[in-house]
């Protein structure tokens, strides 16, 4: 990993929105060692190449969301400073639009972080892969374990007949024709 960005403070500003995993234009600014402004400039420049699924403007809705998540973790840039009301919504770039962004920013830092960016992104989706797969083998273990219980019940009723003593016919006592 290069030695500019740690791949925790990456880590730190992946966020997930919208079912995706995204990562907010203040926080790609400052990792670049850009300003915002000149950054979404750039973007608005080659529009094209970031559509609706490589980037996406944030709702006040989400933005207030995101502000709470944010105030609660203390490694986190916080994107609204308090007292500082916000002008403008945050733009959040899927791992698409952040390796698009690549091909807009050239310079050398731009590169490198850009490369760690990735990075981070993979391990992401590995983690998320492998609990994916710890998941199907709990329900797997689960499954077996529960057709397990049902066959050890049918042990134990069976065990518990054969112990009980056998019911001894009732002799009748009275007159027999």
């Amino acid at each position: 990993m290069c030695a500019l960005v740690s791949s925790d403070v990456i880590n730190q500003r992946i966020f997930i929105l919208r079912g995706h995993k995204v990562m907010l234009s203040p926080h790609l600014a400052e990792l670049y060692g850009v300003e915002v402004r000149a950054l979404i400039q750039a973007v608005k420049r080659n529009k094209g190449r970031f559509p609706a699924d490589f980037m996406f403007q944030l709702t006040w809705k989400e933005m207030e969301f995101l502000k709470s998540q944010i105030v609660t973790s203390r490694s986190q840039i916080v994107i609204l400073k308090k007292g500082k009301n916000i002008k403008y919504l945050p733009y959040a770039f899927t791992e698409q639009g952040v390796a698009m962004l690549s091909s807009i920013l050239k310079s050398k830092r731009a590169v490198r972080v850009n490369i760690a960016i990735m990075r981070a992104f993979v391990k992401l989706r590995e983690m998320l892969s492998t609990h994916k797969e710890l998941a199907f083998q709990f329900r797997e273990l689960e499954r077996k374990v529960g057709k397990h219980d049902e066959d050890i019940q049918a042990i134990f009723r069976a065990i518990q007949r054969l112990m009980a003593e056998p019911e001894k016919p009732k002799i009748k006592i009275g007159f027999r024709p």
